[in-house]
């Protein structure tokens, strides 16, 4: 059944149970099961050895250890002891008092996720997490719904770095392009040129950045985000507590120390960022031959250990200055059991979630939708559009931007390249804006995950909420790429989409007002 119609059941199933359920475990979980039985044909035997085939898989590969995928759960452990420190010593709560009164408006308190996504532009894992240890303690104290947050969270930091050149994202495409205008022997770009060209038709990534401006100012909750926001509002209740434990969410676990002062929250910050940044340019440095570039750094770098390291050094750091805090204070043991604790929702999503992403990949549901574009007969002038609506499928189904890169960006260029030389650059463009897209609506993606993570916020309501927003954003893209087949002009077609942004952005928030 590889390679068929049939490879899109297991997605399909996830998505319905998760709409039906709002259980992400349980949908996540079946996934895994009819997967594995629609893989090997339902023997049930081959099925439940797949299984755990795929589970070992996430800490030994190839009979040595994962490390990537081991570091990125062991960074997010440790995220989890550093905000359990910086709540014990009191910083969360001295930061969230300063913050209070520096930052006096909802609308204040929205803009500052908003502007770090935009800032913190290396990695979108990075990104997610990072921003949202630093704005929690402000957007809470501002009653602002934690779902709204992850929105801020997740549609600025995939966004940001798809078309920011020096970040890991940036170079892992630049050195894919590069492959590609070899491949098909296109001589009038070279890789970081073809990349910064392909900026603007991106239209996907554009129009979700400038959508969560917009969403700011128009105060703009659509959908299942106005039941959330609401209730943050009236009842200050921040997230829907009757659904089990909260990635990163410490509740009454820990009691703040009264003699917390803003550095207990800022250091360990700091070192979490700077032993990120130093880690990632030295491995970087250390992966290339020859000599090291911005750009080869990036390329090279190895991101989940950085994490790792940068966690480490905050770990490190907020431990110090706790135990210099005179007592009364929580044992450094309850410490790091509830840093832990805290975490382990968001590590059991992950962990379903990167299994039934390979065995979503065993089915070759990417190639089944990669063979639909290559046999479609469609004018080339729509090329773009095709490939974005292609991409964003595909992306959704398997959970994957990168892996969603690695199959439709040689496509998308081979069949430019054969048609239209010209058209090789919005192609590309197109399939990184609905990889992005079809992540945003992903369950199983990597970096929603994350951004609910950081956030604090359920997964699901996390997702469904930001659902809305992201097709008010797909809407606008498609609407650029018609305009872009019809005309071929760039910034007629840009326009329209962020045009298209805006108004539906303002017909939303006219309905809701009724």
């Amino acid at each position: 059944m590889e390679g068929t119609v049939y490879s899109l059941i297991p997605a399909l199933l996830m998505l319905v149970l998760v709409l039906v359920t709002r259980r992400v475990l349980l949908s996540l979980g079946v996934g895994v099961l009819v997967g594995a039985f629609v893989l090997h044909e339902f023997n049930i035997v081959s099925s439940f050895n797949e299984i755990v085939q795929v589970f070992l898989g996430i800490f030994f590969e190839d009979g040595a250890l994962n490390t990537g995928s081991i570091y990125l759960l062991g960074f997010l452990l440790l995220l989890g002891v550093t905000t359990a420190f910086m709540t014990a010593s009191g910083g969360s709560k001295a930061f969230g008092d300063w913050a209070i009164r520096k930052i006096k408006t909802r609308k204040g308190a929205q803009l500052l996720p908003a502007i770090l996504g935009i800032i913190i532009f290396i990695d979108d894992y990075f990104n997610s997490l990072a921003v949202g240890q630093v704005a929690r303690p402000v957007t809470d104290r501002q009653k602002v719904s934690r779902v709204k947050l992850a929105y801020f969270i997740d549609s600025t930091s995939a966004p940001i770095t798809v078309i920011s050149p020096i970040s890991s994202w940036g170079a892992y495409i630049i050195g894919t392009i590069g492959g590609i205008l070899t491949a098909n022997e296109i001589i009038g770009y070279q890789p970081l040129e073809a990349f910064v060209k392909m900026i603007p038709f991106n239209m996907y990534a554009i129009t979700a950045i400038v959508l969560v401006f917009i969403v700011i100012l128009l105060d703009l909750n659509v959908g299942p985000m106005k039941k959330h926001e609401d209730k943050a509002k009236l009842t200050g209740e921040l997230f829907d507590m009757e659904k089990g434990n909260i990635p990163g969410d410490l509740k009454d676990a820990l009691e703040s120390h009264k003699g917390g002062k803003i550095y207990h929250l800022l250091v360990p910050i700091g070192l979490l960022i700077i032993g990120t940044v130093v880690t990632m340019v030295i491995t970087g440095i250390l992966n290339t031959d020859g000599k090291a570039s911005i750009l080869s750094i990036f390329e090279n770098t190895d991101v989940n250990f950085s994490l790792f390291i940068g966690g480490l050094s905050a770990v490190l750091v907020a431990l110090v200055l706790y135990m210099e805090q005179s007592i009364p204070k929580s044992s450094t043991f309850k410490i790091f059991k509830e840093g832990f604790k805290a975490m382990l929702p968001a590590i059991y999503i992950l962990l379903l979630a990167w299994m039934i992403g390979s065995i979503i990949n065993s089915l070759g549901t990417g190639q089944y939708l990669a063979e639909l574009v290559q046999e479609a007969s469609i004018d080339a002038n729509y090329i773009p559009l095709l490939l974005f609506v292609v991409a964003s499928f595909m992306a959704f189904a398997t959970g994957t931007s990168w892996g969603t890169f690695g199959i439709m960006l040689p496509i998308a260029g081979e069949i430019a390249a054969v048609t239209d030389v010209d058209l090789v650059l919005p192609a590309m463009a197109a399939v990184l804006a609905g990889a992005v897209f079809g992540d945003h609506c992903s369950p199983i993606s990597d970096t929603s995950i994350l951004s609910s993570t950081g956030a604090g916020s359920n997964h699901i309501d996390h997702v469904i909420t930001q659902l809305p927003y992201a097709f008010i954003c797909a809407i606008a893209s498609a609407i650029g790429y018609l305009i872009l087949g019809l005309t071929g002009q760039l910034i007629l077609s840009l326009l329209a989409a962020l045009v298209a942004t805006i108004v539906i952005a303002l017909a939303l928030k006219a309905i809701v007002k009724r």
